[in-house]
């Protein structure tokens, strides 16, 4: 308990640091948001100074307020849940635009995070288990991919794939215009064959980094000296293999899933924006381009969360998988 205690305090430390930085980095970018909306405004007629006051109130940035009152106003709304309202998708609040696009990005990136870390670990066991086997001669290939840029990468697949041998669509999540959005097998089928392409890309840029890492830490594991008494006991390959080897290479991948998933949000952004997928990396990009306070700090809010959140899932899990840890403590 003391453990986790000490764990806990630091990463409430850490929010409350990355929280400060969420309020500060949006107020240092050129623009003002008010100014945006009065544009707007001011298309349809002249616009008095109480409903610039209004729209500065409503959007957080109150000029008559000073930036340590701006602060407290914005703790004081994440503590009560009111991130705002979106300047960009006005007059839609940031709650309601978080909560239609992550859905989305965490259904794309995070299965297909997960397919490829399942798939490279599994690789590379049979890799280091088995040198010189099928297995372990894909790694070139796999690795290969991943040296390639990731934008580059997905716009080969969109142009092969989609463009010359049309078999997945180019952009979206979904048909607009045959199916209905819902839980039901055509919405259900078309989101799948929408998302197939911006997964296999994912899964073809990364699933080589989690072989390589498994199948080098495979190889370092199997010259310890409690793998030769393993084996001087007689016991079964496959148990060898699975009960000594294996878990005690894959803790370092384990770590780095757990990272890579509460990356998830913020990796999202440039997938989103190649294959034009309706996620919240998408909407993070017209929240920078219009200068959307209320909006950037609503979805960066979500990623340090994400990430947060992973990074003391991770020192939790291996005090539960590593028994040592704990003995530290």
């Amino acid at each position: 308990m003391r453990h986790l205690f000490r764990k806990l305090g630091f990463y409430l430390v850490a929010l409350w640091a990355a929280l400060t930085v969420n309020f500060v980095i949006p107020r240092m970018m050129p623009g003002d948001p008010v100014d945006i909306m009065l544009a707007k405004l001011g298309q349809k007629g002249p616009v008095s100074p109480e409903a610039k006051q209004a729209i500065e109130a409503m959007l957080g940035t109150d000029s008559s307020q000073s930036l340590l009152s701006q602060y407290g106003d914005y703790l004081g709304g994440l503590a009560s849940g009111e991130l705002g309202v979106s300047l960009v998708f006005f007059p839609a609040s940031v709650s309601s635009i978080i909560g239609q696009t992550l859905p989305w990005t965490i259904g794309l990136i995070g299965l297909a995070t997960i397919i490829s870390f399942l798939t490279g670990v599994g690789l590379g066991t049979l890799a280091g288990w088995k040198r010189g086997s099928w297995a372990d001669n894909l790694i070139p290939v796999t690795t290969m991919f991943q040296s390639v840029p990731y934008f580059w990468l997905a716009l080969i697949l969109l142009f092969a794939f989609g463009s010359i041998w049309p078999l997945f669509p180019l952009n979206g999540g979904y048909d607009v215009y045959n199916v209905t959005p819902g839980w039901n097998a055509p919405f259900l089928g078309s989101v799948l064959y929408y998302g197939t392409l911006p997964a296999l890309t994912i899964i073809i840029s990364s699933v080589g980094g989690w072989m390589l890492g498994m199948r080098n830490m495979m190889v370092s594991t199997l010259s310890e000296d409690y793998m030769v008494t393993a084996e001087a006991k007689g016991l079964r390959s496959g148990r060898i293999m699975r009960r000594y080897a294996a878990r005690n290479a894959v803790l370092p991948s384990i770590s780095g899933f757990a990272i890579s998933l509460g990356f998830v949000v913020a990796g999202s952004i440039v997938t989103e924006a190649v294959f034009s997928y309706p996620g919240i990396g998408s909407a993070l990009l017209q929240a920078v381009g219009g200068n959307d306070y209320a909006l950037i700090q609503g979805i960066l809010l979500i990623i340090t969360l994400s990430v947060l959140g992973a990074n003391l899932l991770v020192d939790l899990l291996y005090s539960v998988i590593d028994p040592r840890i704990r003995a530290r403590n």
